[in-house]
C-alpha cells in the first residue's frame, strides 16, 4: 500500500483495519476503491512476512477431526498457498477434503476486478455450490468472526462461533476453544443419526484457537 499504491504511511494502519471491517479483507476494499495491483503479488508480500514458525502441531485437534465421520472443508479468504502452509504447520494437512479459498471464489485472471470473499452472502452461496452441499441446514460452519457467522446463518448454515462461549447473533453454538467441539456437539460423532451433518471447519477458527 505504501510502496506500490502511493498511500500515505500514516493512513495505512487505519485504512487496513477499516477496509477489513467493511469488505472482509483489505485487498477487497482496495479493489472497491479503484486501486489496481496484482493479486498474487499482494498475497505473496503479505503472507510471506507472517511468522509461520509460531504455529505448532496440534495432535488433539487432528484426532478430533480425523475421528469426525463427516466431510470437512476449509473455507478461507486467504490464497491456497497460505492455507496450505498453515495447515502443514498445524499437522492438519490431511484432515480436510479440500480448500475453498481466494482462487476458488475469484478464478478470473483479471486482477482489477472486485473480489468475492467473506463476509458477503454471495461468497457463502458460492462456497455452498462449490462444495456441492445439497442442504445447508445439515452443514455446520465454524468461524471466529461475528460478521461471517451472521452471513453464514443467512444462507441457511448451522453456525458455531469460536473464541468465546457466548452466543453472538446468528450463532447456533459458541465455543471458547475448538478443542471443546466434541463436548458441545456430540451429535457430530453419531454416525447412526437420521439427520446427518456435513461440517465445514474454517481455517481461521483453527488459527484463533492456536494463538489463544
Amino acid at each position: 500500500m505504501l510502496n506500490q499504491l502511493g498511500i500515505e504511511e500514516s493512513e495505512v494502519p487505519k485504512l487496513c483495519l477499516d477496509l477489513y471491517k467493511e469488505y472482509g479483507t483489505t485487498m477487497a476494499g482496495l479493489k472497491v476503491m479503484g486501486y489496481e495491483f496484482d493479486n498474487d503479488e499482494f498475497h505473496e508480500y503479505v503472507h510471506g512476512r507472517l511468522p509461520y514458525e509460531k504455529l505448532k502441531p496440534d495432535p488433539l485437534l487432528r484426532n478430533l477431526l480425523l475421528s469426525m465421520p463427516h466431510r470437512k472443508i476449509i473455507f478461507t479468504n486467504a490464497d491456497k498457498a497460505h492455507a496450505t502452509r498453515a495447515l502443514n504447520r498445524l499437522g492438519l494437512e490431511d484432515c480436510f477434503e479440500g480448500i475453498i479459498c481466494f482462487e476458488t471464489l475469484n478464478p478470473s485472471s483479471d486482477s482489477n476486478t472486485q473480489i468475492l470473499c467473506k463476509p458477503s452472502v454471495e461468497a457463502f452461496e458460492a462456497a455452498i455450490r462449490i462444495a456441492d452441499i445439497v442442504d445447508p441446514r445439515k452443514t455446520i460452519f465454524f468461524d471466529d468472526s461475528i460478521r461471517n457467522i451472521a452471513s453464514a446463518k443467512a444462507t441457511g448454515l448451522k453456525t458455531v462461533f469460536v473464541g468465546e462461549s457466548v452466543l453472538v447473533p446468528g450463532a447456533d453454538y459458541a465455543l471458547s476453544s475448538i478443542h471443546n467441539i466434541k463436548e458441545a456437539i456430540p451429535d457430530l460423532w453419531e454416525d447412526n443419526k437420521d439427520e446427518k451433518l456435513e461440517p465445514i471447519v474454517q481455517q481461521a477458527a483453527v488459527a484463533t484457537m492456536v494463538n489463544a
